[in-house]
């Protein structure tokens, strides 16, 4: 893998606490987390997703970013924006043989 191959954008979303409900419930509140950061889209087969996740309507990609100290900060709770899609990330590692590289699998139910 090349960088040129990172020919998408994608922006990092973190929630914080902007407060608390009148059951004293955290309310939350989505916001970029840096600059959008380039990346390879490549969206999971519907076969591989059925053995994975069961029969549901999900779009279920893996995004591969450069590894950045930024990148090596995003967390499972994270989220990211591509393509006017929310994605909620389900795991990241680490690319085979090329650790310049992670690989961010996520899944939106949201479908454009």
């Amino acid at each position: 893998m090349n960088a040129s191959e990172l020919d998408r954008r994608v922006q990092v979303l973190r929630r914080t606490e902007v407060g608390r409900s009148p059951l004293n419930a955290p309310i939350y509140e989505w916001n970029n987390l840096g600059k959008p950061i380039s990346a390879r889209r490549s969206d999971v087969s519907d076969v591989e997703k059925a053995g994975i996740w069961g029969v549901r309507a999900l779009l279920v990609t893996r995004f591969v970013i450069r590894s950045t100290p930024f990148a090596r900060q995003i967390r499972h709770d994270d989220q990211l924006l591509h393509g006017g899609l929310i994605f909620n990330i389900t795991g990241i590692k680490e690319v085979a043989q090329e650790r310049a590289f992670l690989e961010v699998t996520a899944q939106t139910a949201g479908v454009k």
